[in-house]
Formats: C-alpha cells, structure tokens, sequence
C-alpha cells in the first residue's frame, strides 16, 4: 500500500494544475467578404463537403452540427437537408460533377431544367465546408488494477486536438464566390488516475461547429460581429 503513496501525492498535485489547463481551448475565426449577402426570409442555404481530389473531406457530423446550428434559433436561417438537394440536383452536385470555382456554376444553370431544379429547392447559396479534427500531441501514461475488494487507476494522460474547417460560399444567382470563413480550435483534455479516473475534456470539434454556424450567420446578415468564447483562458 506505501508504494501508491508517493505516486498518488505526484497526481494529485498533478491534478490541480492539469484541471486548470485541460479543457482549455483557444479559437480563431476569421472572415473573408467578396459580395454582399443579405438574404431574404425564402432563399436557402445549403451545406455540402467540398470535392476532394485525395483525402477526405469535411465530415458528414460536423456538416451536420453546422446546419443545425445555422438553422436554430431565433435567428435562424432556412438551411436546406445536403443529401436531398444534391439527390434533387443528381447529377451536377456529385463530389465527381460538381462546378470547381462558382464562376462555373452559370453553365451548370445553362443545361436545360438545372435552373428550374435549382429554384424548386429555394437554394441561393452553397457553402462548401473542408476540413477536419485530428490529433496534434500527447503524452503520459495512466494505470488501471483491480484486486479482491478493489479497483482503480493512477497516473495521468493528456492529448491535444486541433479542429480547423473553412467555409467557401457561392452565391448562385450571380454565379460568383461571395467570400469564407476559416475557423481553428484547440484543445488540451486530460485523464488523471487518482483512484478513480477524473476527466477533463475539451470539446473542440464542438466548439469548432458553433464558432463556424455563429460566423456563417453573421456572414449571411452582413454583420462581422462575433460572441466571446464561453471558458476561453
């Protein structure tokens, strides 16, 4: 019993300051104007994962959190279901077919019953999300035992996430790219084993999709204000 002694004081000293860092997030957003976006209460936006050549592109969940969030509210926009416009579009909005630059987009509209398809879905702007969430750092170790009568853990692990997305709106009446948004999160979160494991998670993807719905939003109503960050150090 001695030997988890010294161990068990070294996290629990640990403890408090991994609790004041872990769970810590710092974000950056930032905005790129080209047009002006004032949109009215019967057009629609929608969201789709930008084409990729190779690699992956943004994913399905985080599209979805974001049209959630750009959808809800008081100040909510009219955000129409991805799958379904492009199911409504098939076969121009294909990951394979869809237009590479907004400018493109006019020939698209040219081909005989896409404009007509296009003003049945209400659609007036696309907003093509790219990136993703990984990994960045880590360290530590933690242990875990069980005997007759007892259980628990004792040291400590930490991993850093990074959440960095960038939106690309296209408006398609005038056929032209009406600016981004980028935003980045990261996050420290933490395990430590005192007995019993304490969690401290950050919750970056998260955060990434609220900063990103908030800023569209913003974007969309031409105002470049942006809310502070709930829990930024």
């Amino acid at each position: 019993m001695r030997a988890w002694i010294a161990p068990l004081r070294g996290v629990l000293a640990a403890t408090a300051s991994l609790s004041l860092l872990a769970g810590c997030m710092h974000a950056r957003t930032e905005e790129s104007r080209e047009l002006q976006t004032q949109i009215a209460a019967d057009e629609a936006v929608v969201i789709l994962a930008k084409p990729q050549i190779e690699g992956a592109s943004a994913e399905e969940e985080f599209m979805d959190c974001v049209s959630k969030g750009l959808g809800s509210g008081a100040g909510g926009l009219l955000v129409r279901d991805n799958n379904q416009f492009v199911d409504a579009m098939f076969p121009w909005f294909e990951p394979a077919t869809a237009p590479s630059r907004a400018e493109a987009v006019s020939a698209v509209l040219a081909r005989p019953g896409v404009g007509e398809r296009v003003a049945q879905t209400g659609v007036r702007y696309i907003v093509w999300l790219d990136g993703g969430t990984r990994r960045t750092d880590g360290g530590g170790s933690l242990a875990c035992g069980a005997a007759p009568g007892a259980a628990g853990c004792i040291g400590f692990g930490w991993w850093e996430k990074q959440s960095a997305y960038e939106a690309t709106i296209w408006d398609l009446r005038q056929a032209k790219s009406a600016g981004s948004v980028l935003t980045n999160v990261t996050g420290t979160s933490a395990i430590v084993g005192a007995v019993v494991p304490l969690p401290f998670i950050a919750r970056v993807q998260g955060t990434a999709c609220d900063r990103m719905a908030d800023q569209l939003r913003s974007f969309f109503k031409g105002s470049d204000s942006m809310p502070p960050m709930a829990g930024a150090p």
